[in-house]
């Protein structure tokens, strides 16, 4: 593995529990000389992750579209940025540019990426670990809902095994160092 992609909040109004778990993340993932693709912004968790990735001795490539450059929340001191037309652009180019994908606690984008690279890991387009860090439990309620829908079998359940749950940064590289093998499932 070389690249990471990390999805995580662009917000500094969270909680300082959350913003150190990503500087923790991001000198991990620069001491091992680990490539980090994410969002892009120079702001909330992405731009803390972004900085300790660097100090650390780790790459940043930001993929940001057009219309958040130009709000000035870019990363401009990324190793490479890439500017995109929109956010389909922006997800599509991280997706390819990475080895795994990690989860840091995040909103609806956050969420929406996740949730669609575990969606296309189950229909088999690619097979990369997915991690999601549940920092301080944040993760939770999500995962009781994926428990729910195994449950009512509205998926098998051994989509469990899809992703991995990791409540430390450094349990987020011992889950990719160890990385679950995708489930050999048919969906229907």
């Amino acid at each position: 593995m070389k690249s990471l992609c990390v999805y995580c909040s662009s917000s500094d109004r969270v909680d300082p529990c959350y913003a150190e778990a990503a500087v923790e993340l991001g000198m991990l993932i620069g001491q091992r000389g680990l490539t980090l693709v994410y969002g892009g912004a120079s702001v909330g968790l992405m731009g803390r992750l972004a900085v300790a990735v660097q100090r650390g001795g780790g790459r940043v490539v930001g993929v940001i579209p057009q219309s958040l450059r130009d709000r000035e929340i870019a990363y401009e001191s990324a190793d490479e940025l890439i500017v995109t037309r929109d956010l389909r652009e922006r997800k599509a180019i991280m997706e390819s540019r990475a080895d795994a994908f990690v989860a840091l606690p995040g909103g609806f984008g956050t969420l929406e990426e996740v949730l669609e690279v575990l969606t296309l890991k189950q229909l088999r387009t690619h097979e990369k670990p997915i991690v999601f860090l549940n920092t301080a439990g944040f993760y939770d309620r999500l995962l009781a809902v994926f428990e729910h829908l195994y449950e009512q079998r509205f998926t098998k359940a051994d989509y469990r095994h899809s992703y991995s749950i990791a409540t430390q940064p450094a349990d987020v590289l011992h889950h990719l160092d160890h990385p679950r093998p995708a489930p050999d499932v048919t969906k229907w």
